[in-house]
């Protein structure tokens, strides 16, 4: 069976994982998912991931964060979807919570945060939003 959205995929697995207190969560490993476990760990959204496997088989998996008995992550929504793809300029890119939260955007210079995309003078395709 295929998946028609596995970033959606990614994101689903992430808030079920949280909101059953799981320690850490996998899933299949792709390139975009690795950037953007990259980027919610950098945010500090998540403690660690790692790539496991060869191949095909690679499989992603993602520790994740708690404080307080409370997971980091509040709102983990997708927001460029497959069938309506979002792309903004580096002026339009839109801002989470007035700044408290983080947009993932996918540029030609790869995958960063919304701040990052605007320092950088980037637009691209906004991937999720982050809270």
């Amino acid at each position: 069976m295929s998946m028609t959205d596995p970033i959606s995929d990614m994101l689903a697995r992430i808030k079920n994982a949280q909101g059953v207190r799981k320690r850490s969560v996998s899933m299949p490993a792709s390139g975009i998912k690795a950037a953007i476990a990259a980027v919610l760990k950098d945010e500090g959204y998540i403690r660690d991931f790692r790539v496991e496997g060869e191949g095909v088989k690679k499989t992603l998996s993602i520790d994740l964060k708690y404080v307080e008995g409370r997971g980091v992550i509040d709102r983990l929504d997708r927001f460029s979807k497959p069938g309506r793809r979002r792309y903004y300029g580096k002026d339009e890119i839109p801002r989470v919570l007035n700044g408290l939260g983080v947009a993932i955007i996918s540029t030609s210079n790869g995958v960063m945060t919304d701040a990052r995309a605007r320092a950088a003078g980037q637009g691209g395709e906004v991937l999720c939003l982050v809270a």
